[in-house]
Order: C-alpha cells, then sequence, then structure tokens
C-alpha cells in the first residue's frame, strides 16, 4: 500500500516555469486533500559579498536594512508569482486555501529543502527540473542532490518547452 500524502513541500525559485510547477502540486493536494508549505529560498551571500557588506557598509543597522530587504523582495517575488498563477489559473483560485505557509530563508538549497521537509513532516517534495547547460542536462543540481538524499519522494516537475508548429 503506498504512504498517504498528507503534507506537500513545494520549492519555487520564482522562474517563468513556476507556474507548471505549482500547478502539479495543487492537483496532487486535491487529490490527495494535502496541505501546501511553499518554499522559496535565496542563495546565501558569498563570502566576497559578506566581506564587502561587512568593510563598506557603516553600521549594524544598515547591514541589516540590506539583508531585511534580500528577504522583503523575496517575499514580493512569491506574493508576485502567486497573484500570477492566480490570474493565469483563475479555476484554481478555490485551491489557494491548501497553501498553509509561505517560508523564505537565506540557505543553500539542496540542505534547505530536506531540512524543512524533515522539520515539517513532508510526505512528498515538488519541484521544478531546469536546464543549465551539459553537465546538468536534465535536472539541476538541486534537484540531483535532493533526489539523491531524500528519504522520502520528490517529484520533479520539467521545464514546458514551447512546442512549435511544424
Amino acid at each position: 500500500m503506498l504512504p498517504e500524502v498528507r503534507k506537500i513541500l513545494y520549492c519555487t525559485d520564482l522562474s517563468s516555469a513556476a507556474n507548471d510547477t505549482l500547478a502539479q502540486a495543487l492537483y496532487i493536494a486535491k487529490k490527495t486533500e494535502a496541505e501546501i508549505y511553499l518554499l522559496h529560498l535565496i542563495d546565501k551571500l558569498s563570502e566576497d559579498a559578506r566581506f564587502t557588506l561587512e568593510t563598506y557598509v557603516v553600521g549594524n543597522k544598515s547591514r541589516y536594512d540590506i539583508l531585511r530587504d534580500r528577504i522583503k523582495h523575496a517575499q514580493d517575488g512569491v506574493q508576485a508569482q502567486l497573484e500570477e498563477f492566480w490570474q493565469r489559473y483563475p479555476e484554481e483560485l478555490q485551491s489557494k486555501h491548501l497553501i498553509k505557509s509561505i517560508h523564505i530563508a537565506e540557505a543553500h538549497a539542496a540542505e534547505a529543502i530536506l531540512n524543512v521537509s524533515r522539520d515539517k513532516e513532508v510526505d512528498l517534495v515538488i519541484m521544478g527540473s531546469h536546464e543549465k547547460g551539459p553537465v546538468h542536462t536534465f535536472l539541476g543540481s538541486v534537484a540531483k542532490s535532493v533526489l539523491n538524499r531524500s528519504l522520502i519522494p520528490v517529484m520533479v516537475v520539467p521545464i514546458q518547452k514551447k512546442r512549435t508548429k511544424k
């Protein structure tokens, strides 16, 4: 017997393909009566960026404001993505309640996805794939890492390429 899906972790990078991934997450959530926990991650600042921030931005409050603004910018991006989704798929508006929380963090993506999936005790992780050149032909490195290390099912939604008419 297959395990029940009651909680889904939907990971978004706010790319143009994210709507297709959200549509899949909502479809599964509706069919299984599951809750969706949305996760968006901000890349950690590099050591060079942190050094520059600490060296050239005077005052802890100013540095704090810059870092806080990164989170605020990401929150705005997530809200914009959701609004675009509801406009593009108005029939999905009645599914809005399935999104139980939105979590934004500055972290290494694969680690954070695995940690949040454990913390929230989710049953399924849903994320999109990426093509980033010949090394990551079918999956992005984050998706590969999560797939290789997750103890729960991971669904990777492929990028929907625009089909050209012949």
